[in-house]
């Protein structure tokens, strides 16, 4: 579990199929690599991966076949040049952002920046020939004013589109500076994940309805015909 609080930025490298070098942008200096161990959580632009070795300049970590086909993870052309890092929730830590799984819904893509006075106003968008991936998986969830995971970013959705098919985020000058935000070219993919609760309330109403409808069908006549009366 994640709160979308960027601790700092990164660079990937191959190896071998799957297996991912992630370097900390700041080496040794690393304030992620101070107290990460061995099997810790890492979300890698959203992206919940396992710390399998390290070294003083980053760690290691394998992406399954499934990660790196479903996320931006799998093919570093049209994306940031730099990752967004980010290490678990210890117990007892502060939630400054909003919970974050590290498993990423599915891909948008970066529209525009415009910068205001007190802040940049960034647009996401549907990437061509994922309409239904985002259709199932993002619009449901995309509520004014409700969370959301931009590249494991915790984000505050400031708008969207009556079709769902855009929606709009206010960034502060320091998130956009210390996140991979300020990398983004129009065009460029995104890892998105939608916010937990939602889907959570989304289930539970699914259930209810479900209920109402299944007593529903029982009636006298029903229950005449299988013996009750």
């Amino acid at each position: 579990m994640f709160t979308g609080l960027i601790e700092e930025l990164g660079t990937i490298s191959n190896n071998t199929p799957g297996k991912l070098l992630i370097s900390c942008q700041k080496g040794v200096n690393s304030p992620l690599l101070t107290n990460l161990e061995i099997g810790d959580s890492v979300a890698v632009d959203g992206v919940c991966l396992t710390a399998e070795t390290i070294d003083s300049k980053g760690f290691t970590a394998t992406a399954s076949p499934e990660t790196l086909s479903k996320t931006t993870l799998g093919s570093r052309i049209q994306v940031a040049q730099y990752v967004n890092l980010e290490t678990s929730l210890k117990v007892g830590g502060k939630i400054g952002g909003h919970f974050v799984t590290g498993h990423v819904d599915g891909l948008g893509y970066f529209r525009e920046a415009i910068a205001t006075q007190s802040s940049w106003e960034i647009y996401f968008g549907i990437p061509p020939k994922l309409e239904a991936q985002w259709q199932e998986s993002i619009a449901p969830y995309l509520v004014n004013k409700g969370s959301i995971a931009v590249n494991g970013i915790s984000l505050t959705v400031a708008e969207c589109s009556i079709n769902h098919d855009w929606f709009k985020v206010a960034v502060i000058p320091h998130s956009f500076a210390e996140t991979n935000l300020a990398c983004l070219k129009s065009g460029d993919l995104v890892n998105i994940e939608s916010d937990i609760l939602g889907k959570y309330v989304e289930r539970l109403i699914g259930h209810k309805q479900a209920q109402k409808e299944s007593q529903s069908d029982i009636s006298l006549g029903f229950l005449a015909d299988h013996g009750y009366m």
